[in-house]
């Protein structure tokens, strides 16, 4: 089981309080998604701005770390207010995955650049986590550049659809396969285990589906609340 943005379904996603409601718990490991700043530098969150989180109209790509960071969210229900909610550092983030012992698993969103692609790995290898890190990502060329310098580094392509070129290019590129668990088939696990390819499914929230996965033989459950 993997903890999608942290604890989600506890805790503000992809904040501290959420991967250490992950931590405490017998998650495997905790998932969340790394964007690059304006003046360049490793911010924790999913979405390109700030709007549906906090209601603040701020692109990730084109705010300062600082300004991002000096940003603080309510509690779930949307009225609390929570001082210790406020966007990570990457550094947060993995040296939480380090104190608990959990997986990182490290979505790479938007990121255009091999130099950023790098550079987030370089944090995790400077941190001591790259064996325990998986880079997911649903950008392909993320995945490659990360690869043509760290060959043994785990990479995992997340995908909504299955098609041919989607599966060459895992088998190819020896990469593991991070589904949306509605367009898995059991065919599909069979054809990704006979490669010695792992499968992750992503979001399971409920025990019925959780069971189905099980069943068609997934490594990986990865979801907002389901432990």
């Amino acid at each position: 089981m993997v903890a999608h943005r942290g604890v989600s379904g506890l805790e503000r996603e992809n904040t501290c309080p959420a991967f250490v409601a992950a931590g405490v718990k017998s998650y495997f490991g905790i998932e969340t998604d790394v964007f690059v700043t304006l003046d360049e530098k490793y911010i924790i969150h999913h979405d390109a701005d700030l709007m549906r989180i906090s209601g603040i109209d701020m692109a990730v790509k084109e705010s300062t770390f600082d300004d991002l960071r000096a940003v603080r969210f309510t509690d779930i229900d949307g009225i609390t207010p929570r001082g210790d909610m406020f966007l990570p550092s990457l550094e947060e983030y993995l040296s939480i995955c380090r104190k608990y012992g959990k997986e990182a698993y490290l979505e790479i969103c938007e990121v255009d650049l091999r130099k950023h692609v790098l550079g987030m790995a370089a944090v995790v290898e400077q941190m001591g986590m790259m064996e325990s890190t998986t880079f997911i990502s649903f950008n392909r060329s993320n995945l490659t550049d990360l690869r043509s310098a760290y060959p043994d580094a785990k990479a995992q392509l997340l995908t909504g659809e299955l098609n041919e070129e989607t599966i060459d290019f895992i088998i190819k590129n020896n990469i593991d396969a991070g589904i949306y668990f509605p367009a898995l088939t059991r065919e599909f696990v069979e054809l990704m285990h006979e490669h010695g390819r792992i499968v992750n499914v992503w979001t399971v929230d409920t025990l019925e589906d959780a069971e189905r996965m099980r069943d068609m033989g997934v490594d990986v459950i990865t979801s907002n609340i389901l432990e």
